[in-house]
Formats: structure tokens, sequence, C-alpha cells
């Protein structure tokens, strides 16, 4: 009886199992990841605010060009085109929020077109062909120099840079004339500072225009010559002595003559400094839009 009693007094052994809450909301990794796209897109917008304060617009045309094939393929591959739902053909007007018309900054816009890479190579073929100018009219000025008999003759050419190119002007002078009086006859003189000038443009790879220009001198009535025809005549007259001097027949793009319409002095129509011969080095912009003729004549 004693022994029952000694067991039944024994306390029960009782298991207790915790099983805690699920605390991945407040301890989990997925708002890490959300935080961490924040943090990088903020730094991505105090970025592109201190490229904005920092750089001038022509910096930010070239950031935008540097990323302009991106954008335009991004914006074709995303027009909807191709995709299953159909949509406009890729070549439509679109109607992107930041499209080229609409209002905002362009720098910074999908443009329409990739111009920046061709106005930056515009540019640059500017720039060469300035440099280029400015080594032949040093080399004109020293070849003029070097000889006696053509020093004199320096203050009668001009240097002028035009939308065409460079032209350099022979003018005629009270001491100095280019032809032969009412002829298209090159004196000695003209015709050796013309073959000089052909040296010095001879490598050049620019195409050339020939204008001949006259006073406002009229024929005698009953002559068969006017300024006109002398104007022609004296531009075909220095096109065959720049030949003499290296220059190749292909060179040539334009032979004219303009008698007295774009005189040097429009207040004296006698004034020597009306004739003259333009010779210009035509820019490769000039050159292209020159009318050329697609046929043979016959």
């Amino acid at each position: 009886m004693a022994g029952k009693t000694g067991a039944s007094n024994q306390r029960p052994i009782i298991i207790k199992k915790i099983i805690e809450g699920d605390h991945g909301g407040h301890h989990g990794g997925a708002w890490k990841v959300a935080y961490a796209d924040f943090v990088t897109a903020m730094m991505a917008f105090f970025l592109l605010m201190w490229l904005l304060g920092a750089t001038d617009e022509s910096q930010r045309k070239a950031i935008a060009d540097y990323f302009a094939p991106t954008l335009i393929e991004f914006k074709q591959n995303s027009a909807g085109s191709d995709g299953p739902f159909g949509g406009d053909a890729i070549i439509a007007q679109d109607s992107y929020s930041h499209a080229v018309g609409q209002t905002g900054n362009r720098a910074i816009t999908i443009p329409q077109e990739v111009t920046g890479s061709k106005d930056a190579a515009d540019k640059a073929m500017h720039a060469e062909e300035e440099k280029r100018f400015d080594a032949i009219e040093k080399e004109i000025r020293d070849r003029l120099q070097k000889q006696a008999e053509l020093r004199q003759l320096a203050e009668n050419i001009r240097f002028i840079r035009t939308p065409e190119g460079l032209r350099i002007e022979v003018v005629d002078a009270a001491d100095f004339a280019m032809f032969e009086l009412s002829s298209d006859r090159l004196v000695p003189r003209a015709a050796k500072l013309l073959r000089e000038v052909a040296g010095a443009i001879r490598t050049l790879p620019n195409g050339i225009a020939v204008r001949g220009h006259t006073d406002s001198l009229p024929y005698a009535s009953g002559k068969t010559m006017n300024n006109w025809l002398l104007s022609a005549a004296r531009a075909e007259a220095t096109r065959l002595a720049l030949l003499s001097g290296g220059l190749t027949e292909t060179r040539f793009d334009k032979i004219e003559g303009v008698s007295d319409r774009q005189p040097f002095n429009p207040q004296d129509a006698a004034d020597p400094r009306n004739r003259r011969m333009s010779i210009t080095l035509l820019t490769e912009t000039a050159a292209a839009a020159s009318p050329k003729s697609a046929e043979v004549g016959r």
C-alpha cells in the first residue's frame, strides 16, 4: 500500500512547445530590396540634377548624343509594332511624353533622328577647311614676297571668307591692270601671278569657281563686245592661266562673268577696283550644292 502511495505522489512531466509567430514581415529581406531600389533611384536623380547644374548646353547635347543610339533602339523596340496587340509602325509619328516638338528640354529627350554625330562631323570638317584656307593664304603671300616682280602686287590680292569658301580676288588698281584695255588678254605680270596662285592651291581637293567682274564704263555704239561678254571672256582666260599653272580640268566647278553687277565700289562706276577676278576655293558643302548636269550635251 505504501508503495502505491509513493508512486502516486510523483508529479507528471509536462513538455511545453512554444511556436513563435511569423516575424518575416519585420525581419525578412524583401524590404531591403525595395529600399535599395529607392536609394539607387535617388542617387540617379541627384546625379542628374548635378549634371544639369554643372554642364552647359553644348555639354548636355554631347551627353544626349552619346546615349541617342540606345534611346532610339529602346524606342523602336517598345513602339508595339511587332507585339501581340499590334500598334503603329515604328516610323509613325509617336505620342511619347518627351517627343521632340513638345515642351521640355530637348537636350535630354528622345530625338526623332540622330543628328548629333553629323553636326559634330560638319563642325570638324569646317574647322579643317578653315585651317587649310589659313595655310593657303599664307603660302600665296609668301610666294609673292619671294619674287621682286610680284611683291608689289600683294596689295592687289584680297582673301575673303564667304559661305562658298575662300575667295581669292585679284583687283585692278590705278597702276596695275590684269588685262589689256577692253580685252581678255592677260598682261605678263598677271599671268605669272595666277600661275603662282595655281601652284599654291594645286594639291588641294577643293573645287574652284572663277568669276569675272568689269567696271560700268560702256562700250561705244556699234561694238559687238559688251561688259557681259568681256567678264565671261576674262573668266575663261583666268581659267586657262590656272591650268597652265598646274591645275587639272576637273577642279573647275563654275566659270562665269557677272559684268558690272557686283561692283567693288558701288559709288564710283569708274573705280579700277571694280575690275577684278575672283577665284573661289569651294567648301565641300558648296561644291555639293553646285548643279552638275547628269546628261551629256550633243
